[in-house]
């Protein structure tokens, strides 16, 4: 058997080896088409569940985070964007020269926060106020104050298309400061309308 050796003796190969196969091309082509099929239906597959699946994005986009609180025996929700935090109603201090509505203030971490009854300026019943109740402190850009809640439910997330926004059924004052009603009858507060009232803008600053 004739070998040939390198020059450093470390490797051997045989003149006879047999060739190199020649691939079998029909084979291979066979293959190729098999596994263009496979990925075909594999993208095939992935793009029906993406279409299948909800998109979470559009899905945030297109609703609200609010937190629903109870005042009287109706339910309300405000846009978490204007809450600052839910307090405790205590400690409070009665200013004069203000309406019915303005309950007066309290101080929260050393910060003055005058407190609203809502209901008061909503025209709705009142009710003898317990533990219970909650002050929540919401805010815009020029002002920030206390809404009194009977109760808070919680945080909640609801879809816009779920909202109803002309709605007939409200009447007087509380139509002015509504966004919209839900099939529940959950009521989307317009904070921003509350926020800059008149009315409570200017007693508040008589107040101080």
């Amino acid at each position: 058997m004739n070998t040939r050796e390198t020059s450093e003796n470390s490797t051997q190969v045989t003149d006879n080896n047999p060739p190199d196969a020649v691939p079998d091309m029909e084979a291979v082509a066979i293959a190729k088409a098999r596994s263009r099929e496979e990925k075909q239906k594999i993208f095939r597959e992935r793009a029906l569940k993406l279409a299948l699946r909800p998109d979470t994005d559009d899905q945030e986009e297109d609703s609200l985070e609010l937190i629903e609180f109870m005042l009287a025996h109706e339910h309300y929700a405000i846009e978490m964007a204007y809450v600052r935090e839910v307090y405790p109603f205590k400690d409070i201090t009665l200013v004069p020269c203000t309406p019915p509505f303005v309950l007066g203030i309290i101080s929260v971490r050393g910060q003055v926060i005058s407190v609203v009854d809502i209901k008061g300026f909503f025209d709705l019943p009142k009710k003898e106020i317990t533990e219970g109740f909650r002050v929540i402190i919401v805010k815009n850009e020029d002002m920030e104050f206390g809404i009194l809640a009977d109760a808070v439910i919680g945080e909640i997330r609801l879809p816009a298309a779920k909202i109803q926004l002309d709605v007939p059924s409200l009447k007087g004052i509380r139509a002015q400061y509504v966004k919209g009603v839900t099939q529940e009858r959950l009521i989307i507060m317009d904070v921003d309308k509350v926020l800059s009232d008149e009315s409570i803008i200017v007693h508040e600053e008589v107040g101080n």
